[in-house]
């Protein structure tokens, strides 16, 4: 089985917007779906990391591509917690 994988592009986003963003696709998905946030804004490597934590999502990637940011996360069984 292949995890499905979203993508949802943030660039030009600054705090909170990347993570705002994050919160409403989330909450389309499924359990066990796989997003991958894109980002201009570096505080996006700490920030969406954090809001998974607190919501019960796994951050299962992050990483940097010229000057930009990557999180992959797997969406868990709570998508529609709140910010």
């Amino acid at each position: 089985m292949t995890d499905v994988i979203h993508e949802l592009d943030t660039r030009r986003l600054l705090c909170p917007m990347p993570v705002i963003k994050t919160q409403n696709k989330v909450r389309t998905l499924a359990t066990g779906d796989c997003l991958r946030v894109i980002s201009t804004d570096p505080g996006s490597l700490n920030d969406i990391p954090a809001w998974c934590r607190i919501n019960g999502h796994e951050v299962l990637e992050t990483g940097e591509q010229g000057h930009e940011v990557y999180v992959l996360l797997r969406v868990g069984e709570d998508n529609g917690a709140l910010f």
